[in-house]
């Protein structure tokens, strides 16, 4: 499957649990706005390269559009298309007041540098300002991008706007940032996944956990997991796997990575192993977090986990959902287990509306609160109607969009 009909897959899944009508489907699961600009950027050397950007606004029912902006050599409109409607079902589930969106360009993140990655920043506001905003759609950073390419966003869309800091997410705090936006996704990992280790009657204590990735999400998930006693046992980044079955030094890692141009390359503290050889450890949570699809068919059957934690987007692959399924494996998805990032999003635009600093007690506090409540939602609806927790998860948030569109006169 490609990546949105792997979404639909997992819509129409949810769909036929809820007997959702044909008309309500199609409204549902079409995106209101696909747009595909050309930014031609004068590289360091002088040369002039014409790159694609991507921006799918997907549904608004329940608020403006909201979504990440990435920048990655593989990106194409099927991608952006799939993570904008996961957006859309994300927002609901955790009940934040947004639709979904998503954007990005091609681009090998890693080959430019951070001039070249700031003027392809102004060229795509150039491109898009009229279709964006605090009260249309709200960009914050995703892959290859982070709070210095939101500050450049920012500044570019005042040129055109005014002052309005609220038309992205993820700025740094001293430009009407938000405390405990960096720590979001992979705090909300750690907050699930220990609510998830309790309802499969796991103690925290000693259970042990391999993260593949070990960026901003995975480091950060990864020292919350530490702290509340889990045994992490195996973290990966783009250098490899590095494992120690007595437990890892976190903190260590980290410091290890930071100090090491943001690598674990020739990391001493454990066993170096391959990506996939981490996947298949025999642990009690396993948690991607970085690429989409890396749980497919060909491994499957190997994977060993009692638990996968969706950190990243897509990772398990849908025919291998239904292969793990039938082995009783339990996937906490996506759209659920990596919504810390767009709830503190939600927080961060909240903020900048009012005017008024949050600070990092009530930031986490308000987290906890909100995917604490989406959790019990889920676990409880998959419970009651004897189905996976994704699609309980996709089944919420349908619920509630179908709901606003009916309420907006959309639909009958």
């Amino acid at each position: 499957m490609q990546a949105f009909e792997a979404v639909q897959h997992y819509f129409n899944t949810a769909a036929d649990e809820l007997e959702l009508s044909e008309e309500l489907r199609t409204l549902l699961s079409t995106p209101e706005r696909e747009i595909t600009v050309q930014l031609p950027v004068e590289m360091d050397d002088g040369r002039l390269v014409s790159l694609l950007g991507y921006r799918v606004q997907h549904n608004r029912v329940r608020g403006p559009m909201k979504g990440g902006l990435r920048y990655h050599h593989e990106v194409d409109l099927d991608e952006v298309r799939s993570l904008a409607s996961l957006m859309t079902w994300k927002t609901a589930v955790v009940n934040i007041p947004f639709g979904g969106a998503k954007g990005g360009v091609t681009v090998d993140n890693r080959a430019i540098s951070p001039r070249e990655k700031e003027r392809i920043t102004r060229k795509f506001v150039d491109e898009i300002h009229e279709l964006i905003g605090p009260d249309k759609d709200i960009p914050a950073p995703d892959m290859g991008t982070d709070h210095e390419v939101m500050a450049w966003f920012v500044n570019q869309y005042n040129k055109y706007a005014g002052f309005n800091p609220a038309v992205v997410t993820g700025k740094p705090v001293e430009h009407y940032g938000i405390p405990g936006r960096e720590e979001a996704t992979g705090r909300g990992v750690g907050i699930l996944t220990i609510k998830s280790l309790g309802r499969l009657g796991c103690k925290a204590r000693g259970a042990t956990v391999a993260i593949q990735g070990f960026g901003n999400v995975g480091s950060h998930a990864a020292k919350f997991l530490s702290e509340a006693e889990c045994k992490v046992v195996a973290v990966s980044d783009l250098s490899g796997g590095y494992y120690n079955p007595e437990g890892l030094d976190i903190m260590e890692a980290v410091r290890y990575a930071r100090e090491h141009g943001n690598s674990l390359a020739g990391y001493p503290g454990a066993e170096a192993i391959t990506n996939h050889d981490l996947l298949e450890l025999d642990v009690t949570v396993l948690i991607p977090a970085a690429l989409g699809g890396v749980i497919h068919t060909e491994n499957a059957d190997r994977i060993r986990a009692k638990l996968i934690v969706e950190a990243a987007n897509s990772p398990v692959r849908p025919e291998a959902d239904e292969i793990l399924a039938q082995r009783d494996v339990a996937i906490l998805p996506d759209v659920l287990a990596n919504a810390g990032g767009v709830t503190v999003s939600y927080f961060e635009w909240a903020q900048n509306r009012q005017f008024y600093q949050w600070n990092l007690n009530r930031v986490r506090g308000e987290l906890d609160h909100l995917l604490s409540t989406a959790f019990e939602q889920v676990w409880d609806l998959s419970a009651e109607r004897n189905v996976t927790l994704r699609t309980a998860a996709f089944m919420v948030g349908i619920q509630r969009v179908a709901r606003a569109a009916k309420l907006a006169g959309l639909t009958s």
